[in-house]
């Protein structure tokens, strides 16, 4: 005001326009505090945390504190991850839940929750819980000896209570309503449960299909009985395009396994139906609930992959890449190809790094961000 005070002979008409102008702003940003309603509960706000259930898709290393085999805490494994660590990703770098969090822009990696130092920072920005090999078919998970995605879910009760003691009862309460969730499994209960092993033949395709969207509602509906409001739901891949498919059940010839493909597509239209039934019913009020089509890009990348700067999409990476992976994919009996990022599939059910990246990059401009 003094400097205004002193300069009033030269700039009277300057300052009087220009404390004009800043009236005129303040009033109008008073206004507009007024009349502008907040921002929709899921649409607008950026989630203070991203926690993640699921299987090998997204589990970046809990089954390293189980007694299974679907683990791969070893090279050539994380051969691309910072400090070419094994961290139990089922890829040679990142996986998509990492890439989300990323775009989220809350931190790089999400941590697995087993086995694993968890500071206060990760456990305020959220924690994964998948575990490779499980799928809402609770039979997935206990034939290879994984965690059940209602595991999962003790293991997020116990998080929570965590969390409570770092954050206050309060906050935690308000981090858990309003984090990012996202959900991918599904494909293990279709390619290894259904079609490799006899366990539920008991069931015609149609009815065991029926059957795992019953569990993936009531998986769903109990998450948000804890508190879960913004949950993102992948559909799954096309299956009987995945090297693994293709070897088992593809001919001499390895093509992709129409019937496997088609139960896929079946499958992703109940569960999409499912969840728009559910998203912001009356039996889950206020909750925001997403269905994520991966079949659609992921065909696209397979067929299409000179679009995308592939040269190999029909096998893995890893050694011939026909049928390694998990175990059968390691430095001793199957050395990986010299340029991952020509090749969309890392072993024969996982995705590359990069294969990763090109298909979370096609969903964030899909479905956005949050």
């Amino acid at each position: 005001m003094a400097s205004t005070r002193a300069a009033v002979s030269r700039s009277f008409l300057v300052a009087t326009a220009t404390v004009a102008v800043l009236m005129l702003w303040f009033c109008r940003a008073i206004d507009a505090s007024v009349t502008t309603p907040p921002p929709a509960a899921g649409n607008q706000t950026r989630p203070p945390a991203l926690i993640v259930f699921g299987d090998s898709i997204v589990d970046p290393g809990n089954n390293n504190a189980l007694t299974t085999l679907i683990r791969c805490n070893f090279p050539p494994y994380g051969q691309d991850f910072p400090g070419h660590n094994a961290t139990g990703r089922f890829s040679n770098g990142r996986v998509p839940s990492d890439i989300l969090a990323s775009r989220l822009g809350i931190k790089e990696y999400v941590p697995a929750y087993l086995g694993t130092e968890l500071s206060d920072f990760d456990l305020l920005t959220g924690v994964n819980f998948a575990s490779g090999g499980c799928g809402f078919d609770p039979l997935t998970a206990q034939l290879v000896s994984v965690l059940t995605m209602d595991n999962q879910l003790d293991l997020f009760k116990e998080y929570k209570s965590k969390l409570a003691r770092i954050a206050g009862a309060t906050r935690a309460g308000e981090i858990v309503r309003t984090s990012q969730y996202m959900v991918v499994t599904g494909t293990d209960d279709l390619a290894n449960t259904y079609f490799t092993t006899p366990f539920r033949r008991d069931y015609d395709l149609e009815s065991y299909i029926a059957f795992v969207v019953r569990c993936a509602s009531e998986f769903i509906k109990k998450l948000y009985g804890h508190g879960a409001r913004r949950i993102n739901v992948t559909g799954a891949p096309p299956v009987g395009c995945v090297p693994s498919q293709r070897t088992n059940a593809g001919g001499l010839a390895r093509e992709c396994v129409s019937l496997y493909n088609q139960a896929a597509v079946v499958y992703n239209a109940a569960l999409e139906e499912e969840m728009k039934r559910l998203n912001g019913s009356a039996e889950l009020p206020g909750s925001v609930l997403k269905y994520i089509d991966l079949y659609t890009p992921l065909l696209d990348m397979i067929t299409r992959p000179d679009a995308y700067g592939f040269e190999v999409t029909n096998r893995g990476c890893c050694g011939t890449g026909v049928f390694e992976v998990t175990l059968a994919c390691n430095r001793y009996t199957a050395d990986a190809c010299r340029d991952p990022t020509k090749f969309l599939f890392w072993d024969t059910y996982h995705l590359t790094e990069r294969g990763y990246d090109l298909l979370m990059e096609q969903i964030i401009n899909r479905y956005g961000l949050f």
